[in-house]
């Protein structure tokens, strides 16, 4: 059977697939931009904002081996038109919530729709490029969605102060129709050529626990979790909730300078995004090598701003992190090359599940972490947070990073021990 072909027709399907990426970034990341405006609207401290982003991420990290099962036995393009209904769906809920009760659980549909996106597109590149081309594929579909971020941070912070809050969630929501006909009409599963081979395949497949059990067992599928929850989470953790409210309550910015630096973190991840795509097509010997650099300079540059005197670091040095943070989301799509070189196509969809619950069990245990410290560093609640508060909160972070780093230097070893 010939492969992938990896030419237009192969690129059309990735940019079909990728438009549903792109559009659950906007409605993942919506809240990284309005959590000052949900806190004032349903009358809720920082533990209670951070429940907001803590659910949407568990019901994404939940989700991620049951749609990696769904994709490998239904196809990426059922997949996808489902997640965009319940994209749809809880973001249209989000816009008329007006109490916290209504307005988590829509988060956590909206959740459940994000969580169907990435992996099918990773299942979509798989089938249609070349296995040489798909590290390259899965840092640009990486790329592509920091677009969504970016309409986010430059488009959705000035409508949400000029339209208001019901307007503007209740636009993003109606996005969804723009983005399910081209899926439903023009996307296609796989090359023509490989159509013939699926019927054979669905006869063959494995009973769920074992397709589970048979991918946890590569020590790849291991390590690319690890380095997916450890690279991720900063990043993530800082755009989806804390990086707002840290650089206008605790540095004393305008909103409009702190969404300035929020678009600085986006076009630092494309470029890293980028980079990193080049290098890891080149030679996969600059997989461990690009994640340890990255979670050193992250580790290194919060320990520079969290030690700078006063808790105000100057404006050089916050860029900088950010910068840094840009590697972060790039540095993680490196497990699921992991994973993908070492588990065959038909369970490509379940391992990286698995994988991808990694970077989101991180963010959550990072936003629950600063969110509780917050409340308990400023007992007078949303609006008393000082700098030192934020300072200490975010040493939070420093916690996942040691864990995490452990484990990819343990799974490391029993990888090179196994020959791989």
């Amino acid at each position: 059977m010939p492969g992938p072909p990896g030419g237009r027709a192969a690129w059309l399907a990735w940019s079909v697939g990728v438009s549903v990426y792109i559009l659950a970034v906007i409605h993942r990341t919506s809240l990284g931009v309005a959590g000052l405006d949900a806190a004032d609207r349903f009358g809720i401290g920082a533990s209670a904002l951070s429940t907001f982003s803590i659910l949407q991420v568990l019901v994404y990290a939940a989700m991620q081996i049951p749609v990696g099962l769904l994709v490998d036995r239904f196809g990426p393009r059922r997949v996808l038109l489902l997640g965009v209904l319940l994209l749809s769906a809880g973001q249209l809920a989000f816009a008329f919530s007006s109490s916290f009760g209504p307005a988590l659980a829509s988060r956590a549909v909206l959740g459940c729709g994000d969580a169907m996106t990435f992996i099918s597109v990773l299942r979509i590149a798989a089938r249609w490029f070349p296995a040489a081309r798909n590290p390259f594929v899965a840092q640009l579909t990486g790329l592509a969605g920091m677009g969504g971020n970016l309409v986010t941070t430059v488009v959705l912070a000035r409508a949400l102060h000029s339209e208001g809050w019901t307007a503007t969630f209740t636009a993003i929501a109606l996005l969804g129709a723009v983005v399910f006909a081209p899926v439903a009409l023009l996307l296609k599963d796989a090359p023509p050529q490989e159509a013939p081979a699926r019927p054979e395949a669905a006869r063959q497949r494995p009973k769920v626990g074992r397709q589970v059990l048979d991918c946890w067992r590569e020590p790849g599928t291991r390590l690319g979790l690890w380095i997916h929850f450890t690279t991720q989470f900063p990043g993530n953790a800082f755009g989806l909730l804390w990086g707002l409210p840290y650089l206008v309550e605790a540095q004393g910015m305008s909103r409009a300078g702190a969404g300035g630096l929020l678009t600085v973190l986006v076009l630092s991840t494309m470029t890293f995004g980028f980079v990193f795509g080049r290098l890891l097509s080149a030679t996969a010997r600059a997989r461990m090598p690009i994640v340890l650099t990255v979670i050193a300079a992250t580790a290194l540059g919060w320990a520079l701003v969290l030690a700078w005197p006063g808790g105000h670091p100057p404006a050089w040095l916050l860029v900088g992190i950010i910068v840094v943070m840009g590697s972060n989301g790039p540095a993680s799509l490196v497990g699921l090359d992991y994973a993908r070189s070492r588990n065959p196509v038909e369970r490509l969809g379940t391992a990286s599940g698995i994988v991808n619950m990694g970077g989101f069990i991180g963010t959550m245990i990072t936003l629950f972490g600063i969110g509780v410290l917050l409340d308990a560093l400023s007992p007078d609640g949303a609006g008393s947070y000082s700098a030192d508060a934020f300072r200490w909160a975010f040493c939070w972070q420093y916690v996942p990073l040691a864990v995490g780093t452990l484990m990819i230097l343990r799974l490391r070893r029993k990888l090179v021990a196994t020959g791989a």
